[in-house]
């Protein structure tokens, strides 16, 4: 007989993806009759395997070793390592970790041989102790994605109930993400933007659409100006849709493109940029995360809001343009796009 005792990174899960996860080679119809003879208990009793297991709680599985040995496949020889660098961490609980991404690292694997945030953080949790790849159970993830050049704040789940949470809040649009971003020409009032959005998988780009079509998704996305330069403007954004490449193109499509941005931006613009400032990549950061009311095992996040402080690259170039004439309209926080402000959308 083996007994597992249920981590709290694993709670919040059903007891039968938490059997897979520890008998890898059975199948489900094996794991489900298991479960009917009562070969499997939970708490000492009988289970059918939807239900949500807790921290704490008892799973006996009565099965030769034999069996179990053969379902559990066989051990690692050894821990697989994850690669370790300096993470910016703005906050970290046992369910849920905030990093400050750097430009030009990406979120997630692109291809096989890409090392990425993801993997990274990965390291840091197996190094500290937090995490172990040959124990089995939740592997911790990112829940939201940021493109290579875009710096600032990513949610890292590494529980269960963190990454369901989190998933949760990014669905239905609970959690409000903020950005700042540099952009070409003067923009003196704030705006709420529509439209549709359609992604070309061959090269990896979308187009701005003012109408529906088949394939295009609807996006909305809300600015406001917090100071405007001679030449461009830096500008604080809510998404309030999250598609691939939402804000770059968007912006771009109403005749601003992110300065930096080689994408979607303006290449004689990106040049000058290149040659004054060595600029590689867009400027373009995600400066602030709120959160709403949360129950628990929450209560250590519920209300609160996390800032990233700009990259050095982006603050030097604002401070050259603050040498130049320009105007101020650092507005109050609860003016401009706040979440339930007077600000009037805009097809």
């Amino acid at each position: 007989m083996k007994q597992i005792t249920v981590r709290e990174a694993e709670a919040g899960q059903r007891l039968l993806k938490l059997l897979s996860r520890c008998l890898k080679e059975a199948p489900d119809s094996f794991l489900h009759k298991m479960l009917r003879k009562k070969n499997i208990t939970l708490n000492h009793k009988k289970a059918d395997g939807s239900e949500r297991v807790q921290a704490g709680d008892e799973i006996r599985i009565f099965l030769s070793d034999e069996t179990y040995e053969k379902f559990a496949g066989a051990p690692k020889e050894r821990e697989t390592p994850y690669p370790v660098t300096e993470l910016d961490i703005l906050y970290e609980d046992e369910h849920i970790l905030l990093v400050n991404k750097p430009a030009g690292m990406l979120t997630q694997k692109a291809k096989p041989s890409d090392v990425s945030l993801n993997e990274y953080v990965l390291g840091y949790l197996q190094q500290s102790g937090q995490w172990s790849e040959s124990a089995g159970g939740v592997r911790p993830s990112v829940c939201n994605r940021l493109d290579r050049n875009t710096s600032g704040i990513v949610i890292c789940g590494k529980s269960v109930a963190g990454l369901q949470k989190m998933a949760e809040l990014l669905r239905s649009r609970e959690l409000h993400k903020y950005y700042q971003c540099l952009v070409k020409g003067q923009i003196s009032e704030s705006r709420r933007i529509r439209g549709f959005l359609w992604k070309d998988p061959q090269t990896n780009k979308v187009e701005i659409l003012p109408q529906e079509r088949k394939g295009a998704a609807p996006i909305e996305t809300a600015y406001r100006p917090l100071r405007v330069f001679a030449d461009s403007t830096l500008l604080e954004v809510r998404l309030i849709t999250g598609r691939s490449h939402q804000i770059r193109a968007h912006l771009a499509s109403e005749g601003h493109p992110i300065i930096g941005d080689y994408k979607y931006g303006l290449p004689g613009v990106n040049e000058a940029y290149r040659k004054r400032y060595g600029l590689c990549s867009q400027l373009l950061h995600a400066c602030r995360l709120e959160l709403p009311v949360l129950e628990a095992p929450f209560e250590a996040l519920s209300g609160r809001c996390f800032e990233a402080e700009l990259p050095e690259p982006m603050k030097t170039i604002i401070r050259g343009k603050e040498e130049q004439p320009h105007v101020n309209l650092e507005y109050e926080r609860t003016s401009g796009i706040r979440p339930g402000g007077d600000d009037q959308p805009h097809q």
